[in-house]
């Protein structure tokens, strides 16, 4: 039997599963954890540590049809100036909270699209920022970049507020797909964005491209991978659209009819891939690749890589706060998500609350089955030993949750009594592995297809 026909008969191209950017998934939180919660998590964030910050700007000037991220359209800026004014009461309420000598290690501003925000107002939310949390040394600040809503006067800004890793969100570069998506973003305007970057001595450069998309070809996709690859970005996500409408009702605008198939979709994803290694990039986890100098590259080698809301990442640190409307923060003890709605948060922050609605508390075995669905995303094989040292949990233990996993990926899957590995072929149903270690329902969830 071929590769494709065993991955068609497991369900490859019907399932649809979690992206496993955390576990338990942001479906499972409930409102059981809240403010007083987190504001123990916060307290016991120890003294003297580092720790990640991630900063949610939701505002966009338009709004892509494809996107399923928290945001909203404006017009003016009004409306984003005063949302600034309450992530720095946020940032004033949880410092006041921490306990003395905490640095950033990691730091990342995303959206909706940062950069809708003036020189000026980047100054003072990084000012702010630091003046609460400063910044460790050697730490890694990066922003999400959108090429169609950048100048001179903001990178200036921003180089000079110490980012030195920009993020841009590519998708394709077809100009018919653009418009079906609702994301107009010539090559041309992306190059310009590149070089003005690197002229200002920010060369750690990002990039997004998406397979899956409406009206996508193998040929079609090899000419973005091919400017893509041009742009000599230091590491690239290739993440397969998900076309959820019924979460992202903006979706609804993209025809259903032109979306290739899930076979259309692998083929895809194999294309744009087979021209990243062709190039010497290095494959990270699932869906990432990286230039072998780059810290993605380094922390795979080393052992060290692991998955966050952002995707893969060398950052290593047990404690990421999110600040803004939605954002998501991760403690030793659990996750906690900001109210999504944007004046449900700025009531609770402006009057000096956290606000937090929703979240989830570690119990039972979560932090075991969260190391062994990481540790496959990221490595696709489990060191018995290693996990169960990391999660104080026994060796069989362990063996006792991965042990039928090859019966139900027969051929997928290497096992011994001390590390479990997928096979080179099997690493599409990486996803659909892990979620047999999932012990939470998802039944009532939606989620993106398994490629």
């Amino acid at each position: 039997m071929s590769t494709l026909s065993q991955l068609r008969e497991l369900g490859l191209f019907d399932a649809r599963v979690p992206r496993y950017t955390s576990y338990p998934t942001a479906p499972q939180f409930s409102e059981r954890v809240g403010a007083e919660q987190t504001g123990e998590w916060i307290r016991a964030i120890p003294a003297g540590s580092t720790v990640s910050l991630y900063a949610h700007v939701p505002f966009c000037k338009r709004l892509c049809w494809f996107c399923a991220c928290r945001t909203q359209g404006t017009t003016t800026l009004s409306p984003v100036q005063a949302y600034i004014e309450t992530l720095e009461q946020e940032l004033g309420t949880i410092a006041g909270s921490l306990a003395d000598g905490i640095h950033i290690e990691h730091l990342h501003w995303g959206g909706g699209t940062p950069t809708i925000l003036p020189a000026e107002t980047i100054a003072r939310l990084a000012d702010t920022i630091f003046s609460h949390i400063p910044l460790a040394e050697g730490a890694q600040f990066s922003v999400e970049i959108d090429p169609n809503e950048i100048d001179d006067a903001r990178l200036d800004a921003l180089a000079a507020a110490g980012m030195n890793r920009a993020s841009i969100g590519v998708q394709d570069f077809d100009p018919l797909i653009q418009e079906t998506i609702g994301r107009i973003q010539g090559y041309e305007i992306t190059h310009k964005a590149v070089e003005a970057l690197r002229e200002r001595g920010i060369d750690s450069l990002n990039m997004d491209i998406l397979y899956g998309l409406p009206h996508q070809t193998n040929a079609g996709i090899s000419e973005s991978v091919q400017k893509v690859l041009s742009l000599s970005p230091d590491r690239v996500a290739l993440y397969g659209y998900a076309h959820v409408p019924w979460m992202a009702k903006r979706q609804t605008l993209i025809p259903t009819d032109v979306l290739p198939t899930p076979e259309e979709r692998l083929e895809l994803f194999e294309t744009a891939r087979q021209l990243f290694l062709a190039d010497g990039y290095e494959e990270i986890g699932i869906d990432h690749f990286a230039r072998p100098e780059d810290g993605l590259a380094t922390a795979q080698k080393s052992g060290q890589l692991r998955r966050n809301f952002q995707g893969y990442t060398e950052d290593i640190s047990q404690t990421l706060i999110g600040i803004g409307a939605s954002a998501i923060s991760r403690y030793p003890g659990g996750y906690a998500q900001n109210n999504p709605s944007t004046s449900a948060y700025q009531a609770s922050a402006r009057d000096g609350r956290l606000a937090t609605s929703r979240g989830h508390e570690y119990v039972n075995d979560d932090l075991l089955r969260a190391r062994l669905i990481e540790a496959l995303m990221c490595d696709f094989s489990v060191s018995i030993s290693d996990i169960a040292a990391q999660t104080q949990a026994t060796p069989d233990h362990v063996r006792e949750l991965l042990h039928d996993l090859p019966e139900h990926f027969p051929g997928m899957i290497s096992v011994g009594q001390e590390k479990l590995e997928i096979l080179p072929h099997a690493r599409p149903l990486t996803r659909m592995i892990a979620r047999h270690l999932d012990a939470y329902d998802m039944s009532q969830s939606g989620h993106s297809p398994a490629v």
